[in-house]
Formats: structure tokens, sequence, C-alpha cells
């Protein structure tokens, strides 16, 4: 049951086995985003919907739900509709030390699932705690639009920057990377002058470290 305030947090699924309880159209986007981030999947439920057989890394079970089998898995999700097995599922959870989702169901969450966009290696996430994934969903929709492909060039060039400064032994941190951010890096980008980007970043973290 979700109490106070959530900590957000990213979790790194690659290889790692991930635990979904329903095989409906509910528990089907709940696996498609698992398998994006590179989880092992497995699916347990009477009936599942054919087009998850054809994953990658996805084992389809044919069976009901079996009591304490969320041991063994890293991260899990009950989306079966049914508020009793959801409910087990979650109390599994919480005795073997599994952190669990349920779909439509916070008081059967130990995590709640934020709405997500991505562009290439940013992530951006929308969440109300649990109270309203509908709104979740719209501000995700409303803002997605303001991530675009000059971002990803501006993160190329903080990352290279960062791994340069680590590669000669210097910190990074303490350096004001936002006053760079702030000083118009964003709008060079987008008029392609990438070269008087990167001036400027180099400029305003040796002004910040000095």
């Amino acid at each position: 049951m979700i109490d106070g305030p959530l900590f957000p947090v990213h979790l790194r699924l690659t290889g790692r086995r991930c635990l979904v309880v329903g095989g409906g159209r509910v528990a089907a986007r709940k696996v498609h985003n698992l398998v994006e981030c590179g989880a092992l999947v497995t699916v347990v439920a009477p009936e599942v919907a054919e087009e998850l057989e054809a994953l990658p890394g996805v084992v389809c079970e044919r069976r009901s739900y079996r009591s304490g089998e969320v041991a063994g898995f890293r991260f899990v999700v009950a989306a079966t509709g049914d508020p009793d097995v959801d409910g087990e599922v979650f109390r599994d959870g919480e005795s073997a030390g599994v952190w669990v989702n349920a779909a439509d169901d916070p008081e059967h969450c130990s995590a709640v699932l934020p709405a997500v966009t991505r562009r290439g290696p940013i992530v951006a996430t929308f969440s109300t705690s649990g109270r309203s994934p509908a709104m979740a969903s719209w501000l995700r929709r409303r803002y997605e639009d303001e991530l675009g492909p000059e971002h990803l060039v501006l993160l190329d060039l903080l990352a290279e920057q960062r791994d340069r400064l680590r590669g000669e032994g210097r910190p990074t941190e303490g350096l004001d990377w936002q006053e760079a951010l702030d000083s118009g890096m964003l709008d060079l980008v987008r008029e392609g002058n990438l070269a008087e980007a990167k001036e400027r970043l180099e400029a305003c973290l040796s002004s910040s470290s000095g």
C-alpha cells in the first residue's frame, strides 16, 4: 500500500527476471514495457495473449498464480484485475522483499509505474503517486513534444565533456553544469553551432572550477 511520498528511481532490468501475473491487454502492455528495458519476463495466467509468446525473453505459463512464487524475481507486476489475486501477489512480495506493482490497484502496490517518455537515453517520467494514472498519461502527452533531437545532441556534448574530465582524473561534482545549460547552449545546438556550444560549456565549467 502507498503511504507517504514516493522515492523516484529507475531500475536496471536488463537480463533480470521479472514476473507478470495476468495475460490480458493491461498485462500485455506491461510486458512490452519490460521487454523494451531488456528484462527476462515470465507471464503467468490461465489465458495469455498470443502476441506475448512471440516476444524475445518472454516465457508464458498458462496456469494460475502459485502462492509464494514471486521469490526469485527482481520485479513483479500483478495485472489480473482480481483484487484477491493481486492482493496475494502483493503480500507475497512483501514477505519476499520483492517490489510489486498492481495495475489500477494502489492498495496492493509497493511500486508505482509512471507514465514515460523516451528520447534515446533521455527518460522523462510523470507520476501522480498512483492517484490518477490518467492524469500522468495526460501530462506525458502534453510535454513529450518538448523533447526533440536537439536534446540528444546536447546530452552528447555534456556526456563527452564529463567523460573527458573524469578521464583526466578531475572531479565533475561541484562544477556549474546548470549555469552551462542555462547559458543558451540548447539554442546554439538548434542553430547548428556545435563548436560554439562546446566552447560555452567549457567556459562555464572552467569558471566554476576556479
